[in-house]
């Protein structure tokens, strides 16, 4: 109602509004914030789904089921229900071997834990795609010409698989970006967060969720190019390179 008053009486009134805060230090601080949380989940996550895919790939009964059961949890477990987790542990366990947990993880730690834990399951099912996608013939074919395990890997498996996990791969990033407003849940200051406490005392809820909104696109549109190259890349002398 407030917004549709504002255009009605005054076109530009909500605009400027917009405008005075989209640029501010703490909206700025909150998109950094945003960021920061976006590669360590990302980058952290990735780490981990690495080593789980190829535990699912060995041929190890104990490494495959212990994968496993990584993937089916985090990947049957709710986001939001990892972090409160997480936040309330001290609580629930206030000493872990001698240990105290009470106030031991800061808002921001826990949303990185909680992030790296659940991209790490979503991870590794991508790699362990992309790596099944490749030729077996051709690592039959690697193999007899007497190349290692690791230039097998590196020289025939990866390039190829590179083009199998990179559009995944890139979803989940900006899925990872978008997913990180859900830590305004446990106060981390956030760009949802951070505007949320901005139109909580200004009362100008509308043009603060737009501040909000166009950061979530400016930078989501910053990674999907980047996916773009980066995908046209691996996809160089194949039919689907453009």
């Amino acid at each position: 109602v407030q917004f549709v008053h504002g255009l009605v009486t005054n076109p530009g009134w909500e605009w400027d509004v917009f405008a005075a805060f989209f640029t501010t230090e703490t909206v700025l601080r909150a998109v950094w914030v945003t960021l920061q949380l976006t590669f360590y989940g990302t980058a952290l996550g990735c780490a981990i789904g690495i080593g789980l895919a190829f535990m699912r790939l060995s041929d190890s009964p104990f490494l495959r089921s212990g994968a496993f059961g990584y993937v089916w949890f985090f990947r049957s477990t709710p986001i939001l229900v990892q972090l409160l987790f997480w936040f309330n542990i001290g609580a629930l366990y206030p000493q872990i071997l001698g240990v105290s947990t009470v106030n031991l993880l800061g808002p921001v730690s826990v949303a990185v834990i909680g992030l790296t834990l659940h991209e790490a399951a979503y991870a590794a099912e991508v790699v362990r795609g992309g790596i099944l996608s490749v030729d077996r013939g051709q690592l039959e074919a690697a193999q007899s010409l007497g190349l290692g395990r690791w230039r097998r890997l590196s020289r025939i498996v990866l390039p190829q698989a590179m083009r199998a996990i990179v559009p995944p791969a890139g979803n989940m990033l900006i899925g990872t970006l978008k997913g990180t407003s859900i830590v305004s849940v446990i106060a981390v200051q956030d760009l949802l967060y951070s505007t949320q406490l901005v139109y909580h005392r200004t009362y100008e809820v509308i043009p603060l969720l737009l501040v909000a909104t166009l950061w979530y696109v400016a930078v989501t549109s910053v990674l999907s190019l980047g996916q773009h190259y980066v995908e046209r890349h691996y996809a160089r002398g194949t039919a689907g390179a453009r």
